[in-house]
């Protein structure tokens, strides 16, 4: 019997999302990756590198190659792409305040290797509002960081026809709470505010402007609901191919399609029983692949121990063989769009476009990317992280392995001492050292003479590309290309969301804790105060804000400035504010040497006060911790609050007691 041909779709672009330690070992990673069936490259860079920082900075401290690969100067890019023609590849740079300098990094070279500017293909994410909001490596003001976003849109428009220059990111809005019509209605408002900025300064032709509406790409999140984010991504597509219609008058059909990536929801892996992750990443990667209408263009999938610390390469493995075995295994791709004609998904698609139209509108009417809408929409997040985790408290949501089923056998998978990979200190002193060998080998005066091209057009507003480019060529750092920005635009600090007030209710054992925070004030002669600190780069704060938000509940003063803030500066807060107890939450690996510096300072001033910290910090880690002096360490397996509020006041309450004796 003949066999059956049938025609299948080009499967989506496989991507792992990868960088870490030098630029030597991630360009390793990169052609490992790739050797194994990976199509595209999605490159992750240190803090540093994605807020403009040489690694010898101070807030660079314990920060080099922990949460991505640096990128000091043109040599560490030749490096991380060395063996991989970037005439052929496409790449991914999940960057944002430094994009414009890392986009030159990137043609320069490529133009080193022989390829033309026309033939490179990818994407440098250049959402700065979702910086503000959510993932926190915002440098610039708004004015000037949607400056930097028309550069290199109109230079993208013109050299890199290609190239995708602005990836509008809601992936961290949901991670920061956002829920899905927030995420719906927040990207597509950073979009039109994107679109509305670069038709108001001239910088691109009318003719050509369908062109920058075609390369507005997405990357989103995609969590365990799974009808519901199916659903939600066929709302991104028709409320996205509805603005380019009526508000710019988009008539190719081609231009106006909706373009994503996606990586599914990190939010939602547990540290407990964590290979129940795999299970949540497939069913999460499902939704954005099975509706054809509404399909990914590009996937990639965090690590089943993701929750624990750094993934190993294998651990990358796994989640690219899952999406291997759905696109080549599976008949999916050999279907139209098994969704279309089903009345619950019409409807539920239905009911959320109409949701997030109503609060796009607000959110537009307030001035699309103003400072106001910023904290407008910053505050909204904040209220729904503490919706979402007061679920998980109370058992309204249920998670498997941690508040419900939590009986288990231990895990062979994630035992042993390398379950995880861990980025060493000397790391960041070897790229110190390389650095300072770079700067001294270099032309000093070529080096200055394209610095001063560059503040000139950031001053005159001419495009910043092509000096970029220039300052790549001449060996300029990551550090002094944001300096010179820095000296002409300032810099900024994005507003909080947080209201540090006690609410009208909170429940019995919130009312227990309340009357002994009262007690406690009473008998000190004051209201206890904990600082809230967040040392170095890292800008993942929506943990530090729900404890800041929590413990206001129960009656503490709580003083709480935002992120990157330097041990120096926690030191001091607490001498001069006479802070009772002090919180650090660290989230980039970054834990040991930053909490280090902490404790030697409070030491050398003679702060005698309890100290906890949070964060994704291996048992190791943990104990080392413990051995400084920290009283307490909270992983992703502490959802309970109230119970984290009780430690605190045990410890607040102690330490009052040994006073006063």
């Amino acid at each position: 019997m003949a066999a059956i041909m049938t025609t299948r779709d080009k499967p989506w672009l496989f991507r792992t999302y990868a960088g870490h330690s030098t630029a030597a070992q991630s360009n390793t990673l990169f052609r490992t990756n790739l050797s194994k069936g990976q199509t595209g490259l999605s490159v992750a860079f240190d803090l540093p590198t994605q807020t403009g920082y040489d690694c010898d900075h101070v807030l660079a401290r314990g920060e080099v190659g922990k949460v991505g690969v640096p990128v000091s100067h043109i040599g560490d890019m030749r490096t991380l792409f060395d063996q991989i023609p970037l005439a052929t590849m496409n790449t991914s740079m999940t960057i944002n305040a430094t994009a414009a300098w890392l986009l030159a990094l990137y043609v320069a070279v490529a133009e080193e290797q022989g390829a033309a500017r026309a033939s490179l293909s990818g994407t440098t994410q250049n959402d700065i509002i979702k910086e503000y909001l959510s993932r926190g490596t915002y440098v610039f003001p708004p004015a000037p960081s949607m400056r930097l976003i028309t550069d290199t849109i109109a230079f993208s428009t013109k050299e890199l026809p290609k190239w995708n220059p602005m990836n509008v990111c809601s992936y961290h809005l949901q991670e920061a709470g956002a829920t899905p019509v927030q995420e719906l209605s927040y990207a597509l408002a950073t979009a039109i505010a994107v679109l509305d900025n670069v038709k108001a300064s001239g910088a691109v032709a009318q003719k050509d402007f369908p062109e920058v509406f075609g390369h507005i790409s997405f990357f989103v999140n995609a969590g365990i609901r799974f009808v519901t984010e199916l659903c939600k991504m066929r709302a991104f597509t028709e409320l996205w191919d509805e603005i380019g219609r009526e508000r710019y008058g988009i008539t190719d059909e081609k231009h106006r399609r909706f373009r994503y990536g996606v990586q599914v929801n990190s939010l939602g892996l547990t540290e407990q029983q964590p290979e129940n992750n795999v299970y949540r990443i497939l069913l999460e990667m499902l939704a954005v692949v099975l509706s054809k209408n509404a399909r990914a263009r590009a996937v990639q999938l965090p690590a089943w121990n993701e929750a624990l610390g750094l993934p190993r390469p294998w651990d990358q493995q796994w989640s690219l063989r899952m999406q291997q075995v759905v696109a080549y295994e599976t008949d999916l791709l050999e279907y139209g769009d098994i969704f279309e004609g089903s009345t619950e998904i019409t409807r539920k698609v239905d009911a959320l476009k109409d949701e997030a139209r109503a609060e796009l509108a607000k959110v537009l009417s307030m001035g699309g990317s103003s400072e106001e809408v910023i904290a407008y929409m910053k505050r909204q997040l904040v209220e729904s992280n503490t919706a979402r985790l007061h679920a998980i408290e109370s058992g309204e949501t249920r998670i498997i392995g941690v508040n419900a089923f939590t009986t288990t056998e231990p895990s062979p998978l994630s035992a042993g001492t390398d379950a995880i990979m861990t980025v060493k200190d000397d790391v960041e002193f070897a790229q110190i050292d390389q650095l300072k060998a770079w700067r001294a080998a270099r032309d000093a005066k070529a080096v200055q003479a394209a610095l001063a091209e560059l503040a000139s057009a950031a001053k005159d507003g001419s495009n910043i590309m092509e000096p970029s480019i220039a300052c790549a060529k001449a060996g300029v750092t990551t550090g002094e290309w944001g300096g010179c920005l820095r000296e002409i635009f300032g810099e900024y600090r994005a507003p909080t969301g947080v209201a540090l007030t006690m609410r009208a209710d909170g429940g019995e054992q919130l009312a227990d804790l309340r009357t002994r925070v009262k007690r406690l004030a009473e008998r000190m002669g004051e209201t206890p105060r904990f600082l809230v600190g967040k040392p170095g780069l890292d800008g993942h704060s929506n943990g530090a804000e729900q404890i800041a938000v929590r413990a206001a509940d129960t009656g503490l003063e709580v003083i709480y400035d935002g992120i990157r803030v330097t041990p120096e500066q926690l030191v001091k807060t607490v001498q001069e504010r006479q802070v009772h107890i002090l919180g650090l939450s660290i989230l980039s690996g970054s834990h040991v040497p930053l909490i280090r510096d902490v404790m030697q300072r409070l030491r050398a001033a003679g702060l005698s006060i309890p100290v906890v910290a949070g964060g994704i910090i291996p048992q190791d880690d943990i104990n080392v911790l413990k051995q400084l002096g920290v009283a307490a360490v909270y992983t992703p397996k502490d959802f309970d609050m109230n119970r984290i509020m009780d430690d605190l006041v045990t410890l607040i309450e102690k330490r009052a007691g040994e006073a006063a004796a």
